[in-house]
């Protein structure tokens, strides 16, 4: 089964990022794709230049093993809040972000959404080597979109965010698995392309 790490990258306790993420995530679950969910509420999280903590050591292992990132964030004066900054801080040099895909959802309460912090938060994640895939995710006056309940009652926001989660699979499996599937033919004995002399 296919993996993606979920992050929802802010730490306040009741927050609209994660119940639109989780939206993404039931998209992806429905194509078979194991979900790994990384709560920022729960991390603990060094500042840099400080010794690591086993949530460092866990994040980094788990963007690793996955075959893609959605990374998640509200949009806070103007930018990606402190947490995302942090998170990203923790993932090693090289990155756990090098080479990997990472989908970019942002969601915001006024009426322009998130787009600032998803441009800002885009070329930060490029500079760590992430491969940001195209149709990132803005969803503008986000507390009207959900209910009481956490539901998204607004269509526009869910067809939204479900393509989101649509826009990383195409993009693994027209890009990132062809290219796994050819290195493991190169890695393999007999080359079975290869013609006798």
């Amino acid at each position: 089964m296919k993996r993606i790490v979920s992050i929802s990258g802010t730490s306040r306790p009741d927050n609209y990022t994660s119940l639109a993420l989780a939206v993404v995530n039931d998209e992806l679950r429905k194509n078979d794709i194991e979900v790994i969910v990384i709560d920022a509420r729960a991390l603990n999280l060094p500042f840099p230049g400080h010794p690591d903590t086993e949530d460092a050591v866990q994040l980094r292992s788990k963007i690793k093993s996955a075959d893609g990132v959605v990374l998640a964030t509200p949009e806070y004066h103007g930018t990606f809040c402190a947490m995302v900054k942090l998170i990203i801080e923790n993932l090693g040099f090289p990155s756990a972000f090098s080479n990997k895909p990472v989908a970019l959802l942002g969601v915001a309460g006024g009426r322009i959404g998130a787009i600032k912090s998803i441009e800002q938060l885009r070329g930060v994640c490029a500079h760590t080597g992430a491969i940001v895939i195209p149709n990132a995710i803005s969803i503008a006056g986000v507390r009207s979109a959900f209910d009481e309940d956490g539901n998204c009652t607004d269509p526009g926001s869910e067809k939204a965010l479900r393509g989101l989660a649509q826009s990383l699979l195409r993009f693994l499996k027209d890009y990132v698995y062809p290219k796994q599937t050819l290195e493991a033919m190169v890695r393999e004995e007999g080359k079975p392309w290869a013609t006798s002399a």
